[in-house]
C-alpha cells in the first residue's frame, strides 16, 4: 500500500512530537529527582549543622571537700541548673585523679545543660522564664556561648544530649568493616577467579552463578536473620559485637565483590592469556602474574563500593543486636559495639528534641564518609583504568 508525501510527513511529525514529549518527560523526571536530592541535603544541613555547636557556660568551679561529696556544691546556686549534670558528676572523679585540685577555685568553660543549648539555638526548650532570664543575662556578659562541639566527635552515646557523641559508633564501624573486608575480600576474589578462570561451563557452575546474582538482590534483613541463626545461635559468636556484625555484612558483601571481580577479570583481553600460555606459563601463573594484576583496579573499585554499601546498612545489624547503648569506646572485635547507622537509628527514637539535631548530624557524617568512599572508588577506576 503506497502512501502520499503528506501522509508520510504527518507520520514523521507525530513521531517527532512523541520523541519530544518523551524527552521533556525524562528531563522533568531528572529535574524532580535533583530537586528532591537538593531538598534532602538542605533539610539535613539545616537540622544537622547545629549539632556541631554546643552551648558552654563560664562558671566558678570550687574544688572543695564538700564538692567531693556533693558535686552540686562545686558551682554557684545561680547557675547550678544551667550546667550539664554530666559535668557535675565528673567533679569527684577529677578530684580523685588529681588530688592537687582540692582547695582550688577557678573559672572554667563547661558544658551547659541540653535545654540551655536548645534555647540558645532558638529551638523549643523546657526552661522556665527565670532560667531564660539568667541565660540571657549571662549571654550579655559573654559567659554563655555556642562553641564547636568537640564532644560530638570524642565521646560515645549518652542519655543526656549534650554529652552524646559518635566516637564509639565510629570505632565500632571501623572494626566491623575490618572484619567484613578480611572475610569477604579474599573469599570473594578467589571465588570469582575460580568461576571465571578455572571452572568448567556446566550445569553446576550455571546454578552457582544464578544464585550469586540472586543473593545480590535479596533484602539485607534476610542476611541479618541468617547471621542470627548461624553465627549467634549455632556457633555461639558473641552478640552485639563487631565480629558477628562483620561476618553478617561479609555475607551481604560477598555477591557484590564476586560480581565486580568477575567483570574486572572479563575486561582483561584474551590476548594477554594467550601470550602468557605461549611462553610456557601454567594456568595459575597466567592468572596470578598477568590477569589479576591487570584486573586489580576494577576489583578494588568493586570492593570499595561493596564496603560503602555495607557501611550504610542498618537492618541486618539490628537483628544481630548492634543497637546497644554503648557509652564507651570499644577496643576489640569481641566487645559490645554499635555502628553509625544503628546509632542514628537509636537517636531518632529518643523523645528529647535535642536528639533531632544529633540524628541529622550523624547522617551528615555518614553521608560524608559514603561520598568519600564512592569518590575514592571512582578516582581509582579513572586513574588505573586501561582501555584495550
Amino acid at each position: 500500500m503506497s502512501h502520499t508525501f503528506d501522509e508520510i510527513s504527518d507520520q514523521l511529525r507525530k513521531r517527532h512530537r512523541k520523541s519530544s514529549r518523551l524527552k521533556w518527560i525524562s528531563m522533568g523526571a531528572l529535574g524532580l529527582a535533583g530537586l528532591f536530592l537538593v531538598l534532602f541535603f538542605t533539610d539535613m544541613l539545616v537540622k544537622g549543622l547545629p549539632a556541631f555547636q554546643q552551648a558552654q557556660i563560664q562558671v566558678q568551679v570550687d574544688y572543695s571537700e564538700q564538692a567531693s561529696q556533693l558535686s552540686l556544691a562545686a558551682v554557684d546556686e545561680e547557675v547550678r541548673d544551667l550546667v550539664s549534670r554530666g559535668f557535675l558528676r565528673t567533679i569527684p572523679l577529677r578530684m580523685q585523679n588529681d588530688p592537687e585540685l582540692l582547695g582550688i577555685s577557678r573559672s572554667e568553660w563547661v558544658l551547659a545543660d541540653g535545654q540551655v543549648d536548645q534555647y540558645l539555638k532558638g529551638h523549643a526548650s523546657r526552661l522556665g522564664d527565670d532560667a531564660k532570664a539568667r541565660v540571657d543575662r549571662l549571654a550579655a556578659e559573654g559567659r554563655v556561648e555556642l562553641k564547636f562541639n568537640t564532644t560530638f566527635f570524642t565521646r560515645g552515646d549518652s542519655k543526656m544530649p549534650e554529652l552524646a557523641g559518635i566516637m564509639s559508633a565510629a570505632v565500632g564501624t571501623v572494626l566491623t568493616l575490618m572484619v567484613t573486608l578480611a572475610i569477604a575480600f579474599p573469599i570473594g576474589v578467589m571465588t570469582a577467579v575460580y568461576l571465571e578462570e578455572f571452572a568448567p561451563d556446566n550445569r553446576v557452575t550455571q546454578i552457582i552463578e544464578i544464585n550469586i546474582n540472586n543473593l545480590a538482590a535479596i533484602p539485607s534483613i534476610l542476611f541479618g536473620l541468617l547471621g542470627l541463626a548461624i553465627f549467634i545461635n549455632f556457633f555461639g559468636v558473641p552478640r552485639s559485637t563487631p565480629l558477628v556484625g562483620g561476618m553478617t555484612l561479609a555475607l551481604m558483601t560477598l555477591p557484590v565483590i564476586i560480581i565486580s571481580t568477575r567483570t574486572a577479570l572479563r575486561s582483561v583481553p584474551d590476548s594477554i592469556r594467550h601470550a602468557a600460555f605461549g611462553v610456557g606459563c601454567s594456568r595459575w601463573q597466567v592468572v596470578r602474574d598477568h590477569v589479576l594484576p591487570l584486573a586489580m583496579p576494577g576489583i578494588m573499585t568493586g570492593s570499595i563500593i561493596g564496603l560503602a554499601q555495607a557501611m550504610g546498612e542498618t537492618a541486618p545489624l539490628i537483628i544481630v543486636g548492634m543497637v546497644a547503648f554503648i557509652p564507651d569506646v570499644g577496643t576489640s572485635i569481641t566487645q559490645a559495639a554499635t555502628v553509625l547507622p544503628a546509632q542514628v537509628f537509636t537517636w531518632s527514637g529518643e523523645p528529647d528534641r535535642a536528639f533531632i539535631e544529633k540524628t541529622a548530624g550523624g547522617i551528615i557524617v555518614l553521608l560524608t564518609i559514603l561520598i568519600f568512599l564512592n569518590a575514592t572508588a571512582v578516582t581509582l577506576r579513572k586513574k588505573f583504568e586501561r582501555r584495550w
